[in-house]
């Protein structure tokens, strides 16, 4: 279900979810009565710097735990990160990208002890150096620089009750020894991911309400070997291999629907209830490997770095789907229509970067680097409907065919100048140019080969000022330019069913949209904040919701289609004002955020551009302001600082995205921690209120209205026991970034 059912999940991509917690207060101490004064959180060129050796929230948490108590930055399910604004976050590791996918990611943060770290950055709008999309940001987590050789790791259990019950485990190792590091992570689990849906769509003439609930198992299992050699003083080695498997074998969809059309006068003229029963069994493969070389070529840090990396990707995935009416004696048994879907997906993915960064003794620094990346997407979809009559008998077989093979090279390039001109004030200006050569070729039986061929070139500069106008006020301004690329699956022409007459459509003929994001920011005293913020999107990447009357067998029907395809502008312009403190000596670390978001949406679209079919016009030509509000709050029980409670709260005020009015969303959570020894125990209650449910609802001028509610049962509590053994200070002799790690987010 999670291709065609994940309405929903297009909704929060949108959302500025209040960040999180800002700069940290001074930390004092006393040596022989001298006071000394460290800064916890601070502004520092295109980045905001959290020292997290500083802070007294870094004993005992994971670094997952850590990251939700960093200033700007927050979560709303526990599972993603985001920056203040921004739609995703990517995670960095002394500079360089994680190489392993979503899931895997995120058990890692979770399982990984946050007094490991030094410090952690986070990059609201990335400079030309970094390969990211749209407004995406970056959090750069900085590990201790103590070494030492030995073994160190942890294991994990945990069991979440939220509608079903779930469970989860993983173990992690490092092993250093000289020169030669070796870094492993083996975890699994398994989870129902369970939702409720009431979708309703229509207009004065014909209504349609369609009720009931998804349940999609699934097993998982992955882990990552990371080896890394010291060649000399100033060369390393590395080879990297990740993996992830997910297996979901008797995913459901039972929905009821009801169909009602109305006479001229309004009065009631006919009902008709069917049923949607939706069986699939989908597994997927993720598996990549990089080859990393990283040469220092002076005292000052200067250094070259090299990879090349190889991905290959695996989806699975059929499915039967049945239309049920009720048979003479009023059961539900009677066939009316069934769709078998098989669609496949593979990715192959070979990726080279090179990097060279060039430091002067001024305070001067240039960065030149290049990237290559060729993917092959290979999609054999084998759709067919079959129809039965009034009495169930099997009437005709419609087969929909289709092998969409999609090929694609980016080539990128791009220089970076930094300049540090005084202790006040600081610089940064770069650009990317890349280049994208694409060929989609789509093949249907006793049809002409289709090909869809795509080629452009984009030029992205960036520039970042910073100026400290004194110890306590700081002010900075950035511009960047980015491309948000579809994902591979966006572009694989399938339909998928819902409902009789509900299916989603993806598109290959969507194209690549460009994001201008700029952002203003003022700090007070490392305490206070104020984030001003616009981006502005052209061609935006979105499922629109289109309708239209069909007649079947003499009788109206109002189907539903979510088309995939660029959907005119938008514009978000956010102003945000926070505070993070520490009280009443550290009992009590505190970050609350306020601010207030508007959005304008520009669109307008009445046709499918995949098959050219014509619907009622859906026009978005809407504003809305809302209110964001967060909070999250860490407050230390006793004086060994063993007990913790956690109380974080946000609140989302209703919003127009693309698909039309998103009504208000909050969640309170709640946690209570103890350490002992080198065990954590761990209590999380998740949207206590259970408040986190999703609704949209638009309506048009010309009477169509489409309604959305989605509950994904997010209540729930999470019990968890970690435990961290060996040698604590071991670390890894470093952390590689793979050449694919910009196509691996594509495949999901």
């Amino acid at each position: 279900m999670k291709t065609p059912l994940l309405i929903a999940a297009i909704f929060f991509t949108g959302l500025t979810f209040a960040q999180e917690k800002k700069s940290d207060t001074l930390q004092t101490k006393k040596i022989e009565e001298v006071v000394l004064t460290k800064q916890v959180f601070k502004k520092q060129s295109d980045r905001f710097v959290y020292d997290v050796a500083a802070s007294p929230v870094t004993k005992g948490n994971t670094t997952f735990d850590l990251l939700k108590q960093t200033p700007l930055l927050s979560t709303t399910d526990d599972k993603t990160l985001k920056i203040a604004g921004k739609n995703n976050a990517l995670i960095y590791i002394n500079g360089r990208k994680t190489n392993m996918d979503a899931e895997s990611l995120t058990q890692f943060l979770k399982n990984t002890p946050a007094e490991n770290i030094q410090k952690i950055e986070v990059i609201t709008v990335p400079g030309s150096e970094f390969q990211v999309e749209s407004s995406d940001g970056i959090i750069n987590i900085v590990l201790k620089k103590k070494m030492s050789d030995g073994t160190n790791g942890n294991m994990r259990m945990s069991n979440s009750q939220n509608k079903y019950n779930s469970s989860q485990a993983s173990f992690s190792v490092n092993y250093r020894k000289g020169k030669l590091g070796i870094s492993a992570n083996l975890s699994g689990g398994e989870n129902i991911q369970a939702q409720s849906y009431i979708l309703r769509n229509g207009n004065d003439f014909v209504k349609n309400e369609s009720v009931g609930d998804i349940d999609d198992p699934n097993k998982n299992l992955g882990g990552y070997l990371n080896f890394d050699y010291q060649l000399s003083d100033k060369s390393n080695l590395a080879l990297s291999w990740n993996s992830w498997a997910n297996k979901s074998y008797g995913s459901t969809v039972e929905l009821l629907n009801t169909l009602k059309t109305y006479n001229s006068d309004g009065s009631l003229d006919k009902t008709d209830i069917t049923r949607s029963s939706n069986l699939e069994n989908a597994r997927n493969y993720n598996n990549s490997v990089n080859l990393n070389y990283e040469l220092k070529t002076d005292s000052l840090g200067s250094k070259l770095n090299m990879n090349a990396a190889y991905l290959i990707y695996k989806r699975f995935q059929n499915s039967n789907n049945k239309t049920i009416v009720e048979n003479p004696a009023g059961v539900f048994t009677q066939l009316r229509q069934n769709v078998l879907q098989d669609i496949p997906q593979i990715v192959n993915n070979f990726s080279g970067t090179v990097d060279y960064i060039q430091k002067f003794k001024n305070d001067f620094t240039v960065s030149v680097g290049g990237n290559f990346n060729a993917t092959k997407t290979d999609n054999d979809t084998k759709n067919f409907f079959n129809y039965y009559d009034a009495n169930g008998n099997l009437k005709n077989i419609d087969p929909d065919l289709n092998h969409f093979i999609y090929d694609e090279q980016i080539y990128g390039a791009y220089v970076t100048f930094e300049k540090k001109f005084s202790d006040k004030f600081s610089g940064k200006v770069g650009t990317r140019y890349e280049i994208t050569k694409s060929l989609g070729t789509s093949e249907i039986p006793d049809e002409p080969m289709q090909k869809f061929e795509r080629n452009y070139n984009n030029l992205l500069p960036y520039l970042s000022l910073n100026y400290a106008i004194n110890d306590k006020n700081n002010i900075s301004y950035a511009f960047s330019s980015r491309m948000r690329r579809p994902s591979f699956w966006e572009l694989n022409p399938v339909k998928n069913i819902l409902t009789e007459d509900n299916y989603t459509q993806n598109n290959p003929f969507v194209k690549a949209s460009s994001t201008y994001n700029q952002e203003l920011t003022y700090m007070f005293k490392n305490s206070y904040f104020l984030i001003l913020n616009h981006s502005y999107f052209k061609d935006v990447i979105t499922q629109v919701p289109l309708q239209r009357d069909i007649v079947r067998e003499g009788k109206t029907y109002r189907q539903l289609a979510y088309i995939r395809t660029n959907f005119g502008d938008k514009q978000e312009m956010s102003a945000m004002l926070g505070m993070q403190k520490t009280f009443f000596n550290q009992y009590l670390t505190t970050n609350f955020n306020i601010g207030v978001q508007h959005n304008i949406n520009k669109g307008t679209l009445n046709t499918d551009p995949t098959t050219g079919q014509v619907f009622d016009t859906y026009i978005n030509n809407r504003e809305s302001s809302s209110i964001v509000i967060q909070t999250n709050n860490t407050i230390r029980l006793d004086k060994k600082k063993t007990w913790f409670l956690g109380v974080n709260y946000f609140f989302v005020d209703k919003q127009q995205i693309e698909l039309g009015m998103l009504k208000n969303l909050m969640s309170l959570d709640v946690s209570i921690k103890k350490n002992w020894n080198d065990w954590t125990f761990a209590l999380n209650v998740n949207d206590v209120l259970r408040t986190n449910i999703v609704e949209i609802e638009d309506s048009q001028a010309n009477g169509t209205y489409n309604y959305i509610k989605n509950d994904q049962f997010r209540r729930g509590g999470t019990f968890s026991i970690t435990y961290n053994f060996g040698n604590q200070k071991v670390k890894k002799v470093r952390d590689i970034e793979g050449a694919s790690d910009a196509i691996k987010s594509r495949t999901r």
